[in-house]
């Protein structure tokens, strides 16, 4: 994997390494430049020979003039050619440069911890691996079809002028720095439009992922209007700041080409009189060359001022992607490391203290200790810090302080692979993506056998549903194929966690979309799970939980309660609270 330059401020640098791993389309595309540049040179200088050759009334000298026009068809086939060969190694340097680019930034993205999900808005992730990938590998393109041919133009047209008249040169020259000033002072003032535009995209997309995804609660509240009015205002915000940064780059190419005019027009007036006044190398070719080579000469200034706003949204796009790139990534696993391979399940959670932010404390001081085997209950209220525990267990977020054991290893000196792998995760919310029902199923454990497979299916009541399909297993289920409700969804989920086998369990809400009868039946299918393994269940539905051997009752982050359900009822605390509340007549 191509490493990335990791520094906090913004720098050109940061994509060269992707270009320099394609040495040989980089290696053709200057060979192809220099033929091209140098062709296109002498073809001009060829014109302005030919225009000699017929300069005087009744002495057009025909056989030089036969020899020179077959040269010109040479060259410029010649031309053609490299040009052509220009086109396609670009095109391919770029767009092979910025796929290793998304390769890496995705596999950064693979490895940055839950908290950067938790606190960017997705929508936003998204366009960087969309809009600002194409823009750069556009851009790209764009500039490698005109650098190599235009700067050997330049250099190839700077000695053909100083031989042809050092006096015609020195006007062209003068053009040139005011073309460079003008390019850089439009590009300075320009530049940070170009970043806040490409910003506001992001956020734009962020906004219409969100509300796509959540249609039905959208027009169950009857937010259309309230929506389409916020969108208005975010897309009048992409105009006002698209429009600023299109119209400050769009004023490059104007004024360059109005410089290079008047450079044209100085080097028609000041080698015309030259001829007039009898100069002996200034002749009708050589003004006929010049005023080409001035033009020439200007042209790669020209061509790349013309692209300047492609180059600048790339350089916006190149800055966002560097900034997901350099987001630190999950502490490393230590070196020594330990696998943990077939868990025995003895837990414990030693003086943890965590908050998602420092200033808001969440868990202070929380020990708790479960045995092997046994199924742990966690109730209480909305942000009592039920799911905060399961993240730290998994290790998706570490503690602040204190220490999580598992069969007496501290979980960060285990690989996180291992430790993640040991436990099966059923959550509240059901993912299945676009593929068949049996990848879906297998997506824990690939090497599932057929058996094992309808097995769980089985177990989860969805046998008989998935043996009714036409494919079977082999049904492709997502966006654009079959669509199945939330709670077959859920028993997908479930039969998914089953066929993988774990070594203990967490259970997130695991039947809160499905049905009374249902989820009775997938109780105790949960409960011939769980038999030998240690459990975690976070349910708000109490009868779910009855059977657990130890239910705790969060509040603010503290166990306030803990015991059986016939304890905890009886001594009448929060938990016979919430249990009276839930089955009040």
């Amino acid at each position: 994997m191509l490493k990335s330059n990791h520094k906090k401020s913004f720098s050109g640098r940061f994509f060269l390494p992707y270009l320099l791993a394609f040495r040989l389309e980089l290696i053709l595309s200057i060979i192809f430049g220099l033929v091209s540049g140098i062709t296109v040179v002498l073809m001009t200088y060829d014109i302005g020979l030919s225009v000699d050759q017929m300069s005087q009334r009744g002495q057009v000298n025909f056989p030089m003039l036969r020899h020179l026009l077959i040269l010109l068809v040479g060259v410029l086939i010649v031309t053609v050619l490299s040009q052509w060969g220009i086109q396609r190694l670009s095109n391919r340097l770029a767009y092979r440069s910025v796929a290793v680019l998304r390769k890496d930034a995705y596999d950064h993205l693979n490895q940055l911890p839950l908290r950067y999900y938790d606190q960017t808005a997705h929508g936003n992730i998204v366009s960087r691996f969309t809009n600002d990938m194409d823009n750069i590998s556009v851009a790209c393109a764009a500039v490698f079809n005109q650098l190599f041919s235009g700067t050997t133009v330049v250099i190839v047209v700077l000695v053909f002028m100083l031989y042809l008249s050092p006096i015609l040169t020195l006007v062209v020259l003068v053009s040139t720095p005011i073309i460079f000033l003008v390019s850089w002072l439009v590009a300075r003032a320009s530049q940070q439009d170009f970043v806040n535009q490409q910003q506001i995209i992001g956020d734009i997309s962020a906004y219409i992922t969100e509300m796509i995804g959540n249609q039905k609660t959208v027009k169950a509240f009857q937010r259309e209007r309230v929506n389409q009015a916020q969108f208005e205002s975010l897309n009048q915000e992409l105009y006002v700041k698209g429009q600023k940064a299109q119209f400050s780059s769009a004023l490059t190419n104007p004024l360059s080409r109005f410089v290079d005019h008047l450079a044209y027009l100085s080097v028609g007036c000041v080698g015309g009189l030259m001829a007039l006044n009898g100069s002996t190398t200034v002749t009708i070719g050589v003004i006929s060359s010049f005023t080409i080579y001035a033009s020439q000469f200007s042209k790669p200034f020209i061509e790349i001022s013309g692209i300047t706003t492609q180059i600048q949204t790339a350089f916006a796009g190149l800055k966002r992607t560097q900034e997901l790139m350099t987001q630190p990534i999950e502490t490393p696993d230590a070196p020594d490391a330990r696998v943990l391979a077939h868990a025995k399940g003895d837990i414990a959670f030693q003086d943890i203290s965590f908050g998602y932010s420092p200033e808001q404390p969440l868990i202070t001081d929380f020990s708790l200790k479960v045995a092997s085997g046994q199924m742990i209950a966690i109730v209480g209220k909305t942000g009592a810090g039920k799911s905060t525990l399961i993240n730290l267990l998994m290790r998706f977020y570490d503690v602040n302080k204190g220490a999580i054991l598992i069969d007496g290893t501290d979980i960060r000196d285990m690989t996180r692979d291992s430790l993640r792998q040991s436990f099966g995760m059923v959550l509240q919310e059901t993912w299945l993506f676009g593929s068949s029902l049996r990848a879906n199923l297998c997506y824990g454990r690939e090497d599932a056998t057929d058996e094992e497979i309808y097995a769980a299916l089985k177990e989860a009541h969805m046998y008989d549903f998935v043996m009714r399909l036409p494919d079977k297993l082999e049904t492709q289920v997502g966006a654009h194929a079959l669509k199945i409700s939330e709670g077959q969804r859920q028993l997908l989920t479930i039969a998914r966690t089953m066929i993988s086998q774990p070594d203990m369990l967490i259970l997130d809400e695991a039947t809160s979309s499905v049905d009374t009868l249902t989820e009775q039946k997938i109780a105790q299918a949960f409960l011939k799970m769980m038999t030998g393994r240690t459990s975690f269940i976070i349910a708000h539905r109490l009868s779910t939980i009855k059977n657990a051997d130890k239910i705790l009752v969060l509040n603010q982050g503290q166990i306030v309660e803990s015991g059986s359900h016939d304890e905890l009822m009886a001594q009448e605390g929060y938990y016979y609270q919430l249990q009276q509340a839930q089955f009040a007549e």
